[in-house]
């Protein structure tokens, strides 16, 4: 009886609240960005993923919410799509590969160069630090080794907070 009263409630609810969001995810290639969207519109993991050419736009929907997700590709010839596909949405997700130090630095650039464009100002970012599972990741004990090499304390024109989660183990990511 409680499990009906339950349902009808949450159905009663949808009637007059619905939530829409629109969310870019950005990173350089091989972070887990499309892998990342996979896992939580589906809870699927894929080892084989292609890297994405050009953009790739999934609605994910978990209850009363639906996210508009614009996945851009990560390689060079695609961050100048960056900034165009980050205006106006309500969040940018940053992806990085922790597991990949030696991408570190170029990840960072990237960040920062994309949050000094004038037209982003003030929307919220997420960094994710993708891969933990992995041996030489930084994980969840160094994730403030991860927001200082990102250098995220040097934003301070908008909400900004960092993550360290695992596509493959879910680890993170939560019940999808």
């Amino acid at each position: 009886m409680l499990a009906l009263l339950s349902r009808l409630l949450d159905w009663f609810r949808s009637l007059f609240w619905k939530e829409e969001m629109e969310l870019t995810l950005v990173g350089l290639q091989y972070s887990g960005k499309t892998t990342f969207v996979n896992v939580i519109a589906s809870g699927q993991f894929s080892e084989d993923m292609i890297p994405t050419v050009g953009f790739n736009m999934r609605k994910v929907t978990k209850g009363n919410v639906t996210i508009k997700i614009w996945d851009i590709g990560g390689q060079p010839r695609f961050r100048s799509m960056w900034e165009r596909y980050c205006r106006g949405v309500n969040a940018i997700v940053y992806m990085v590969d922790a597991a990949d130090r030696d991408k570190i630095e170029a990840s960072r650039n990237e960040l920062h160069n994309l949050l000094d464009k004038p037209q982003l100002q003030g929307i919220p970012v997420l960094v994710l630090g993708n891969k933990r599972d992995l041996p030489n990741a930084l994980d969840e004990k160094q994730n403030i080794s991860l927001n200082k090499f990102m250098n995220l304390a040097a934003i301070q024109d908008r909400e900004i907070c960092c993550y360290s989660i695992s596509c493959k183990e879910k680890d993170n990511i939560g019940n999808y």
